[in-house]
């Protein structure tokens, strides 16, 4: 990967970092608000930022010049696949595929694990989301881990 400090200033950088950063923990913070807009607070499955700081976690900001506009974590589980976490892009940065980007770098993450597949629960009232999946190559499953089967949920899974 070139040097940051060699890119461009409008270019999308993508690292991994910790999430008890200020800028980290602001993203998580918008995106509990989001998704509490949306859902019942037994139909959220938010994970705050020491759960982030896990040994299993690989949490990761994008960036474009210097500032934080996204974020996405990949939980490794002994099963063998990673699990998408606590994926956001700040409304200003939406449309300028740093979603797509993410999932990238979260599918290359996994590979260099040896994992086998990306696995996501992800709600029925984020269409948006929903297509970006989609468009990533992610197809619907049925529950997984310790997910409630609940008609506000979707599963999805991406075989790398």
């Amino acid at each position: 990967m070139p040097d940051s400090a060699a890119l461009p200033a409008s270019a999308l950088v993508i690292e991994r970092e910790s999430p008890r950063q200020p800028e980290a923990a602001a993203l998580v913070a918008a995106l509990d608000a989001y998704l509490k807009e949306r859902y019942a607070d037994d139909a959220c499955h938010l994970l705050d930022i020491e759960s982030l700081a896990a040994d299993n976690m690989r949490f990761f900001l994008a960036r474009r010049d210097g500032a934080a506009v996204g974020c996405a974590a990949l939980r490794v589980d002994p099963a063998g696949y990673g699990e998408v976490k606590r994926m956001f892009v700040t409304p200003q940065a939406r449309g300028g595929r740093i979603g797509g980007a993410l999932l990238d770098r979260l599918a290359e993450q996994a590979r260099a694990e040896g994992l086998s597949a990306l696995l996501l629960e992800t709600g029925i009232h984020q269409p948006e989301a929903v297509a970006l999946y989609r468009k990533a190559g992610f197809v619907t499953r049925g529950p997984y881990a310790d997910y409630p089967d609940i008609p506000e949920s979707l599963f999805m899974e991406r075989p790398l």
